[in-house]
């Protein structure tokens, strides 16, 4: 550790030593680690937007947005900033319950902070649309505490805690135009000391409308008598990482741009997290936007110039760097082994792996793991009163992307008991398209289904049907590079054969485009058929 105290608890805990669930695994597609001492961007090839991390110990945690997707707020475990497993979920029920039992695309879950404060770690994070929420856990991978709402509201967003030296604490936010109808300005409150409830209207801290347009995601730290709020500005797929100092907490505020696109291909790049390691080097996470495949997160070195922050590479000395693609990895001590998030799932676990979500809260009987048994039962639920297509559809079982090109495989058995059932694979956004096996007058059909427009209450269209002799097939989508997308099946696992047109995937509302396996029926009964996924896989 350098000489400075980092008021956003990255120090050591050498008392703590908490368990971690991580599903460890290698991708198949996208390695962060070269192996040689070095890493490429990104270190998550995966749409974890508006990252946050912290180091406690000889650890280091992330977390992200996960807007209306569940389980939500996926918590992130690496040893080394470059190697990542996914060690747990804050909550699979978002509040309010009877709001989030149908899919609200883009609300939810908006950009939380995580801080380690008196032996536990707290999350605060925004729902724009009903206010800020914290959650604090003893044990990273969790359980967690039921969300408590600290400042109920429209339009707050992005909030970060401070505990200073003199015990007070604060918390700064930002706002959502389309909720408060402002935007671009910084507010900071003062809190109670237990975090849970704010204590005033707030100060405006910093507008950003002259030269910041669409200031937000702000994360504030201490450094060197220094309050520092580190904030993004300039748009999401276009904008710059905007520093702010000041010797007092409500400012007035020092600003400096510390990062931008430079010449590089990294867009944005957008908002993240400050950490230091235990040998005292500063590094800085952030997201880039990268369209269909969501906000990927890359890690870039960072010094300190003059109590100035410079993130990325500076190459012309002015201050403010850019990002890098390849770079050495942080020192942190020691080396670690090789990991990725996990994304193939053999359906051999009593649960279902941690890189699935929901596009709603979900039903504990929309999908039973069997563990030994060796695959993962889908039933098949009624599809919305009114239903249009997909996008109101709440039992979709998705993952993020995990690279620019990949081929996902999976093997399945449909067993509908009543026409009008169908399971299959899903590419899903705001466009989107499937394949699904389908029973119809006691027959079993093949076919491919593509939507454009689905946010837009836009309608499916299918190709030609196959027959099928029975349940039991092979279905397949190979993602090519911008997104693209080809579908194909196989009777055997060996041969396969192209069906439907090719479809360029699309982004959903804030997130990227995701994979994933779904089992519906047309009406209501009191009885369902499933489909029996044997295993999903992810290669190249």
């Amino acid at each position: 550790m350098n000489k400075y105290s980092l008021l956003f608890c990255c120090v050591a805990a050498l008392t703590l030593n908490p368990v971690i669930k991580a599903q460890s695994s290698i991708s198949k597609v996208w390695v962060a680690d070269n192996g040689d001492g070095t890493y490429k961007n990104p270190v998550l090839n995966a749409d974890y937007s508006d990252p946050d991390a912290i180091r406690v110990g000889d650890d280091f945690y992330l977390v992200s947005s996960s807007f209306n997707c569940v389980p939500a707020l996926p918590i992130l475990h690496s040893k080394d900033l470059v190697n990542w497993t996914i060690i747990g979920n804050v909550f699979t029920q978002q509040p309010p319950f009877d709001v989030f039992d149908k899919p609200q695309h883009g609300n939810g879950v908006w950009a939380p902070a995580i801080r380690y404060h008196n032996g536990e770690y707290y999350i605060y994070y925004p729902d724009p649309d009903y206010g800020i929420y914290l959650v604090k856990a003893t044990n990273p991978a969790g359980p967690w505490s039921a969300p408590l709402l600290v400042q109920g509201g429209k339009g707050l967003i992005d909030p970060c805690p401070l505990w200073d030296e003199d015990g007070n604490a604060y918390l700064v936010h930002a706002w959502a135009g389309s909720r408060a109808g402002i935007k671009s300005i910084l507010t900071i409150n003062k809190m109670n000391a237990e975090g849970t409830k704010l204590l005033d209207d707030g100060v405006m801290v910093f507008d950003g409308h002259d030269h910041h347009p669409t200031l937000e995601g702000p994360k504030i730290y201490k450094r060197n008598g220094y309050y520092y709020i580190m904030a993004p500005a300039g748009g999401v797929s276009t904008g710059w990482q905007l520093v702010l100092r000041s010797k007092n907490i409500y400012g007035p505020y020092e600003e400096k741009i510390v990062m931008d696109q430079g010449k590089t291909p990294i867009n944005g790049p957008h908002q993240g997290a400050w950490v230091e390691t235990q040998t005292g080097e500063s590094w800085f996470l952030h997201f880039q936007d990268v369209d269909a495949y969501g906000r990927v997160v890359h890690l870039q070195p960072m010094k300190w110039i003059n109590d100035w922050p410079v993130i990325g590479i500076d190459k012309d000395g002015d201050g403010k760097g850019e990002p890098v693609l390849t770079y050495k990895k942080p020192n942190v001590g020691k080396t670690y082994p090789i990991e990725t998030p996990a994304e193939s799932d053999e359906f051999n676990d009593t649960k279902l792996g941690l890189q699935w979500q929901w596009h709603a809260n979900p039903k504990s009987y929309w999908a039973f793991p069997t563990g030994p048994q060796g695959y993962l039962r889908l039933f098949a639920m009624p599809l919305p009163e009114n239903y249009t297509n997909f996008w109101d559809v709440p039992n979709l079982l998705l993952q993020k992307l995990p690279a620019r090109e990949f081929t996902i495989t999976t093997k399945l058995t449909f067993k509908p008991r009543f026409n009008g059932e169908k399971a299959g694979l899903i590419i899903m956004g705001m466009d989107y398209a499937y394949l699904s096996l389908k029973q119809a007058d006691g027959k079993i059909y093949l076919s491919q289904t593509i939507c454009k427009k689905a946010d837009k209450k836009g309608t499916e269209q299918e190709s030609d049907k196959v027959l099928l002799n029975n349940g039991s097939i092979f279905l397949r989508v190979n993602v090519a590079d911008k997104a693209v997308c080809n579908f194909s099946y196989s009777t055997d696992g060996k041969k396969f054969t192209a069906i439907g047109d090719s479809f360029t995937a699309q982004p959903g509302r804030w997130i990227g485009a995701k994979a994933g396996l779904f089992c519906v029926r047309e009406g209501k009964i009191n009885d369902a058929g499933c489909v029996d996924v044997d295993w999903f896989r992810v290669e190249k």
